[in-house]
């Protein structure tokens, strides 16, 4: 396993052909939550914006993503990387755009039944899904996380008794996060290469 300081921004590794978008759930990402020192540790990594973080709209997190996407000066594989109700758009977007993702990363994804999603994300992505789930996370119970991340065909990665992956529950930086997400990375898609 890297350790932190030996973590460059995978981007750079791989010559530009990957380009990562963090993608927050309700409420956005607060300072304090593992997205948010991601993007400042990695500037060039984007991250979707919009103007409504309250209601859970798959559609309006699907159309931030596309904005989002549009700014890259030339095209290049997406890996997105979602958050809760953000992961559950992520999963919608690969859907719809698989030729523009290469691997999706799902950080205790909502349980998509608890926001009437769940026909919409009821199918097997055509790209890698990474998933981090917890025993006790209130958005998605564990039984629920198992039978998603086998529609998903998701690799999951058990987080224990985590709560929400998120600040509140004590993941801020989460360096071993960003270490696991480049170390499966690197063995996912660099045959590819």
């Amino acid at each position: 396993m890297l350790k932190l300081n030996q973590l460059t921004n995978p981007v750079d590794d791989w010559d530009g052909l990957y380009q990562f978008l963090l993608v927050p759930g309700l409420g956005n990402s607060s300072e304090e939550h593992w997205q948010s020192y991601w993007h400042q540790q990695f500037p060039d990594w984007l991250r979707i914006t919009q103007k409504n973080w309250k209601t859970p709209d798959i559609h309006g997190w699907g159309s931030a993503i596309k904005r989002s996407l549009s700014l890259l000066d030339e095209p290049q594989k997406i890996i997105l990387i979602g958050h809760s109700f953000g992961a559950l758009a992520s999963l919608c977007y690969s859907f719809e755009y698989p030729e523009q993702i290469a691997m999706v990363v799902v950080v205790a994804p909502a349980n998509p039944a608890k926001f009437e999603v769940d026909d919409a994300l009821h199918m097997t992505p055509l790209v890698p899904v990474l998933m981090f789930a917890s025993h006790n996370d209130v958005l998605m119970d564990w039984d629920n996380a198992e039978k998603w991340a086998h529609i998903w065909q998701a690799h999951r990665v058990d987080m224990g008794d985590a709560g929400h992956i998120n600040a509140e529950s004590g993941f801020g930086k989460w360096p071993w996060g960003l270490n696991y997400i480049r170390d499966y990375l690197m063995q996912t898609l660099s045959p590819s290469l």
